[in-house]
């Protein structure tokens, strides 16, 4: 935010440590949010919902610890809790105005809450803004540094986040998988490996393993989220708990879970806690995981609709939109598309991540922001796509089921089932011989004389094909 060329009627005046700055009159801010918003004007990109309401949060059981421990006079407590109420209820994201790309321990969102907090509450108490009788340091702060602030509620806002958003959208995915697992498992279908013909499957076989993978991608996300809730908070600058009175990271935090739900915990080591993000780097890759998982799945879903009269048309989805500019009646498979491209930005945002757990440079991590604002990005678009596809989708999809017999029947590697009846050599040349002339293995099979009908029947039921053992046997 640039205060070049504006009158300076529009502006007060606030001092900080390094002097006067000049503040929008109506700005809730203070001096030092306004030097971080001048200092880096960089990419547009402001701290996401989630991180300002943990923000909120962490601000606010700070002050209610604070004051049970009689550090905090209850007139600046409450005055503190409201304001903080109010930043986790969303009514203050427009006072909070930095990029993500600045100090890397995110000191300037810090003090831009903890001035917003201050000087409303000010006001709240009789006070102008800037008049400090709520100090942005002094009571804001208290027992408190941006250095475990920060990881706090970075832990905070993504442990929230994936408890109320990606684990149910990621529930509600997989259960619509498994309906439709058991809707298609009457569907016998040619199985493909190396994108070739391969022995028969059901099309419920091939939706039972999607599910199963999100299935497996829920399991190893709550795994790991689980160490999200070691908190930094009472390390203060770097990790000796300097200032910090010895009650208060287990009174804050168990405000933190109060208001949250979820069962934060105060950190083992700070040190680690403060100059390591590994916890945070290990979500990040099982968010890795889930986007691989989706991709394969939204993929495999679009192959299989493809044509209408030249791909393999075995499933059919919902006609949502329009698919061209120019030829009428196209529809794309758009819904994976956007799942693909999403996938592929949580894939980008965990080397993002992978990179800023890197830079825990001796006592403090300095890329926190950036990795802050990557995670709930991925969160986010994972939770909506999932939801989108789901409804615009996978609830949609029928099975064309002629389709899949048509292709079946012309599948040489049906020809398998006869190894055990008539050796695997003479199963190849039926096999070959089957794909040349474009005719089922029954009809080759039966012109050679191999077996008899009774046999072929016997050998050749597609249906006992997709179950383990021997067919026939």
């Amino acid at each position: 935010m640039s205060i070049r060329g504006t009158a300076m009627a529009d502006f007060r005046i606030e001092k900080d440590s390094l002097g006067e700055m000049r503040v929008p009159a109506d700005a809730a801010y203070g001096a030092q949010t306004q030097r971080a918003a001048e200092n880096f004007p960089i990419s547009g990109l402001r701290f996401p919902r989630r991180f300002v309401e943990a923000l909120g949060i962490v601000k606010y059981a700070c002050a209610e610890a604070n004051e049970e421990m009689g550090l905090l006079p209850s007139a600046q407590a409450d005055a503190i809790r409201a304001v903080a109420q109010r930043v986790i209820d969303g009514e203050l994201d427009d006072q909070f105005v930095l990029d993500i790309y600045q100090t890397g321990s995110g000191t300037s969102t810090n003090m831009n809450a903890n001035e917003v907090i201050g000087n409303l509450a000010t006001v709240a108490m009789g006070g102008a803004f800037g008049s400090k009788l709520v100090h942005p340091n002094d009571h804001v702060n208290m027992s408190q540094s941006s250095n475990d602030v920060i990881p706090t509620a970075m832990h905070v806002a993504a442990a929230v986040a994936i408890h109320d958003e990606l684990l149910p959208a990621l529930d509600r995915f997989a259960a619509s998988l498994e309906a439709k697992a058991v809707e298609f498992d009457d569907v016998l279908k040619s199985g493909r490996t190396h994108l070739m013909d391969a022995t028969p499957v059901r099309l419920g076989q091939e939706f039972s393993g999607y599910a199963a993978q999100v299935r497996g991608g829920i399991r190893r996300l709550k795994a790991c989220a689980a160490e999200l809730e070691e908190l930094a908070l009472g390390g203060t600058a770097t990790g000796t708990g300097i200032n910090c009175p010895l009650p208060f990271p287990e009174k804050a935090i168990g405000y933190i879970s109060r208001k949250t739900g979820l069962p934060f915990r105060e950190a083992a080591n700070h040190f680690e806690a403060q100059a390591a993000k590994d916890g945070f780097v290990l979500v990040a890759g099982a968010l890795n995981s889930i986007a691989v998982a989706l991709l394969k799945i939204v993929n495999d879903i679009r192959h299989l609709s493809s044509g209408p009269t030249s791909g393999l048309a075995e499933i059919r989805l919902p006609a949502i939109q329009p698919g061209s500019s120019i030829m009428p009646g196209k529809v794309n498979p758009v819904m994976s598309e956007a799942m693909m491209m999403v996938c592929a930005r949580v894939m980008g945002n965990h080397t993002t991540i992978t990179i800023g757990g890197q830079h825990g440079n001796f006592e403090l991590n300095v890329m926190m922001p950036v990795m802050i604002h990557a995670m709930q990005e991925s969160i986010a678009i994972l939770s909506g796509a999932l939801d989108a596809f789901r409804t615009n989708c996978l609830d949609g999809i029928t099975a064309d089921r002629d389709r899949c017999r048509e292709l079946l029947e012309l599948n040489p590697s049906i020809a398998t089932a006869l190894n055990a009846a008539i050796g695997y050599d003479k199963a190849a040349v039926v096999a070959k011989k089957s794909a040349a002339e474009r005719r089922s293995v029954r009809d080759v099979a039966r012109e050679m004389g191999l077996l008899s009908d009774e046999e072929l029947d016997h050998v050749l039921n597609v249906r006992d094909m997709t179950e383990p053992g021997v067919p026939g046997h």
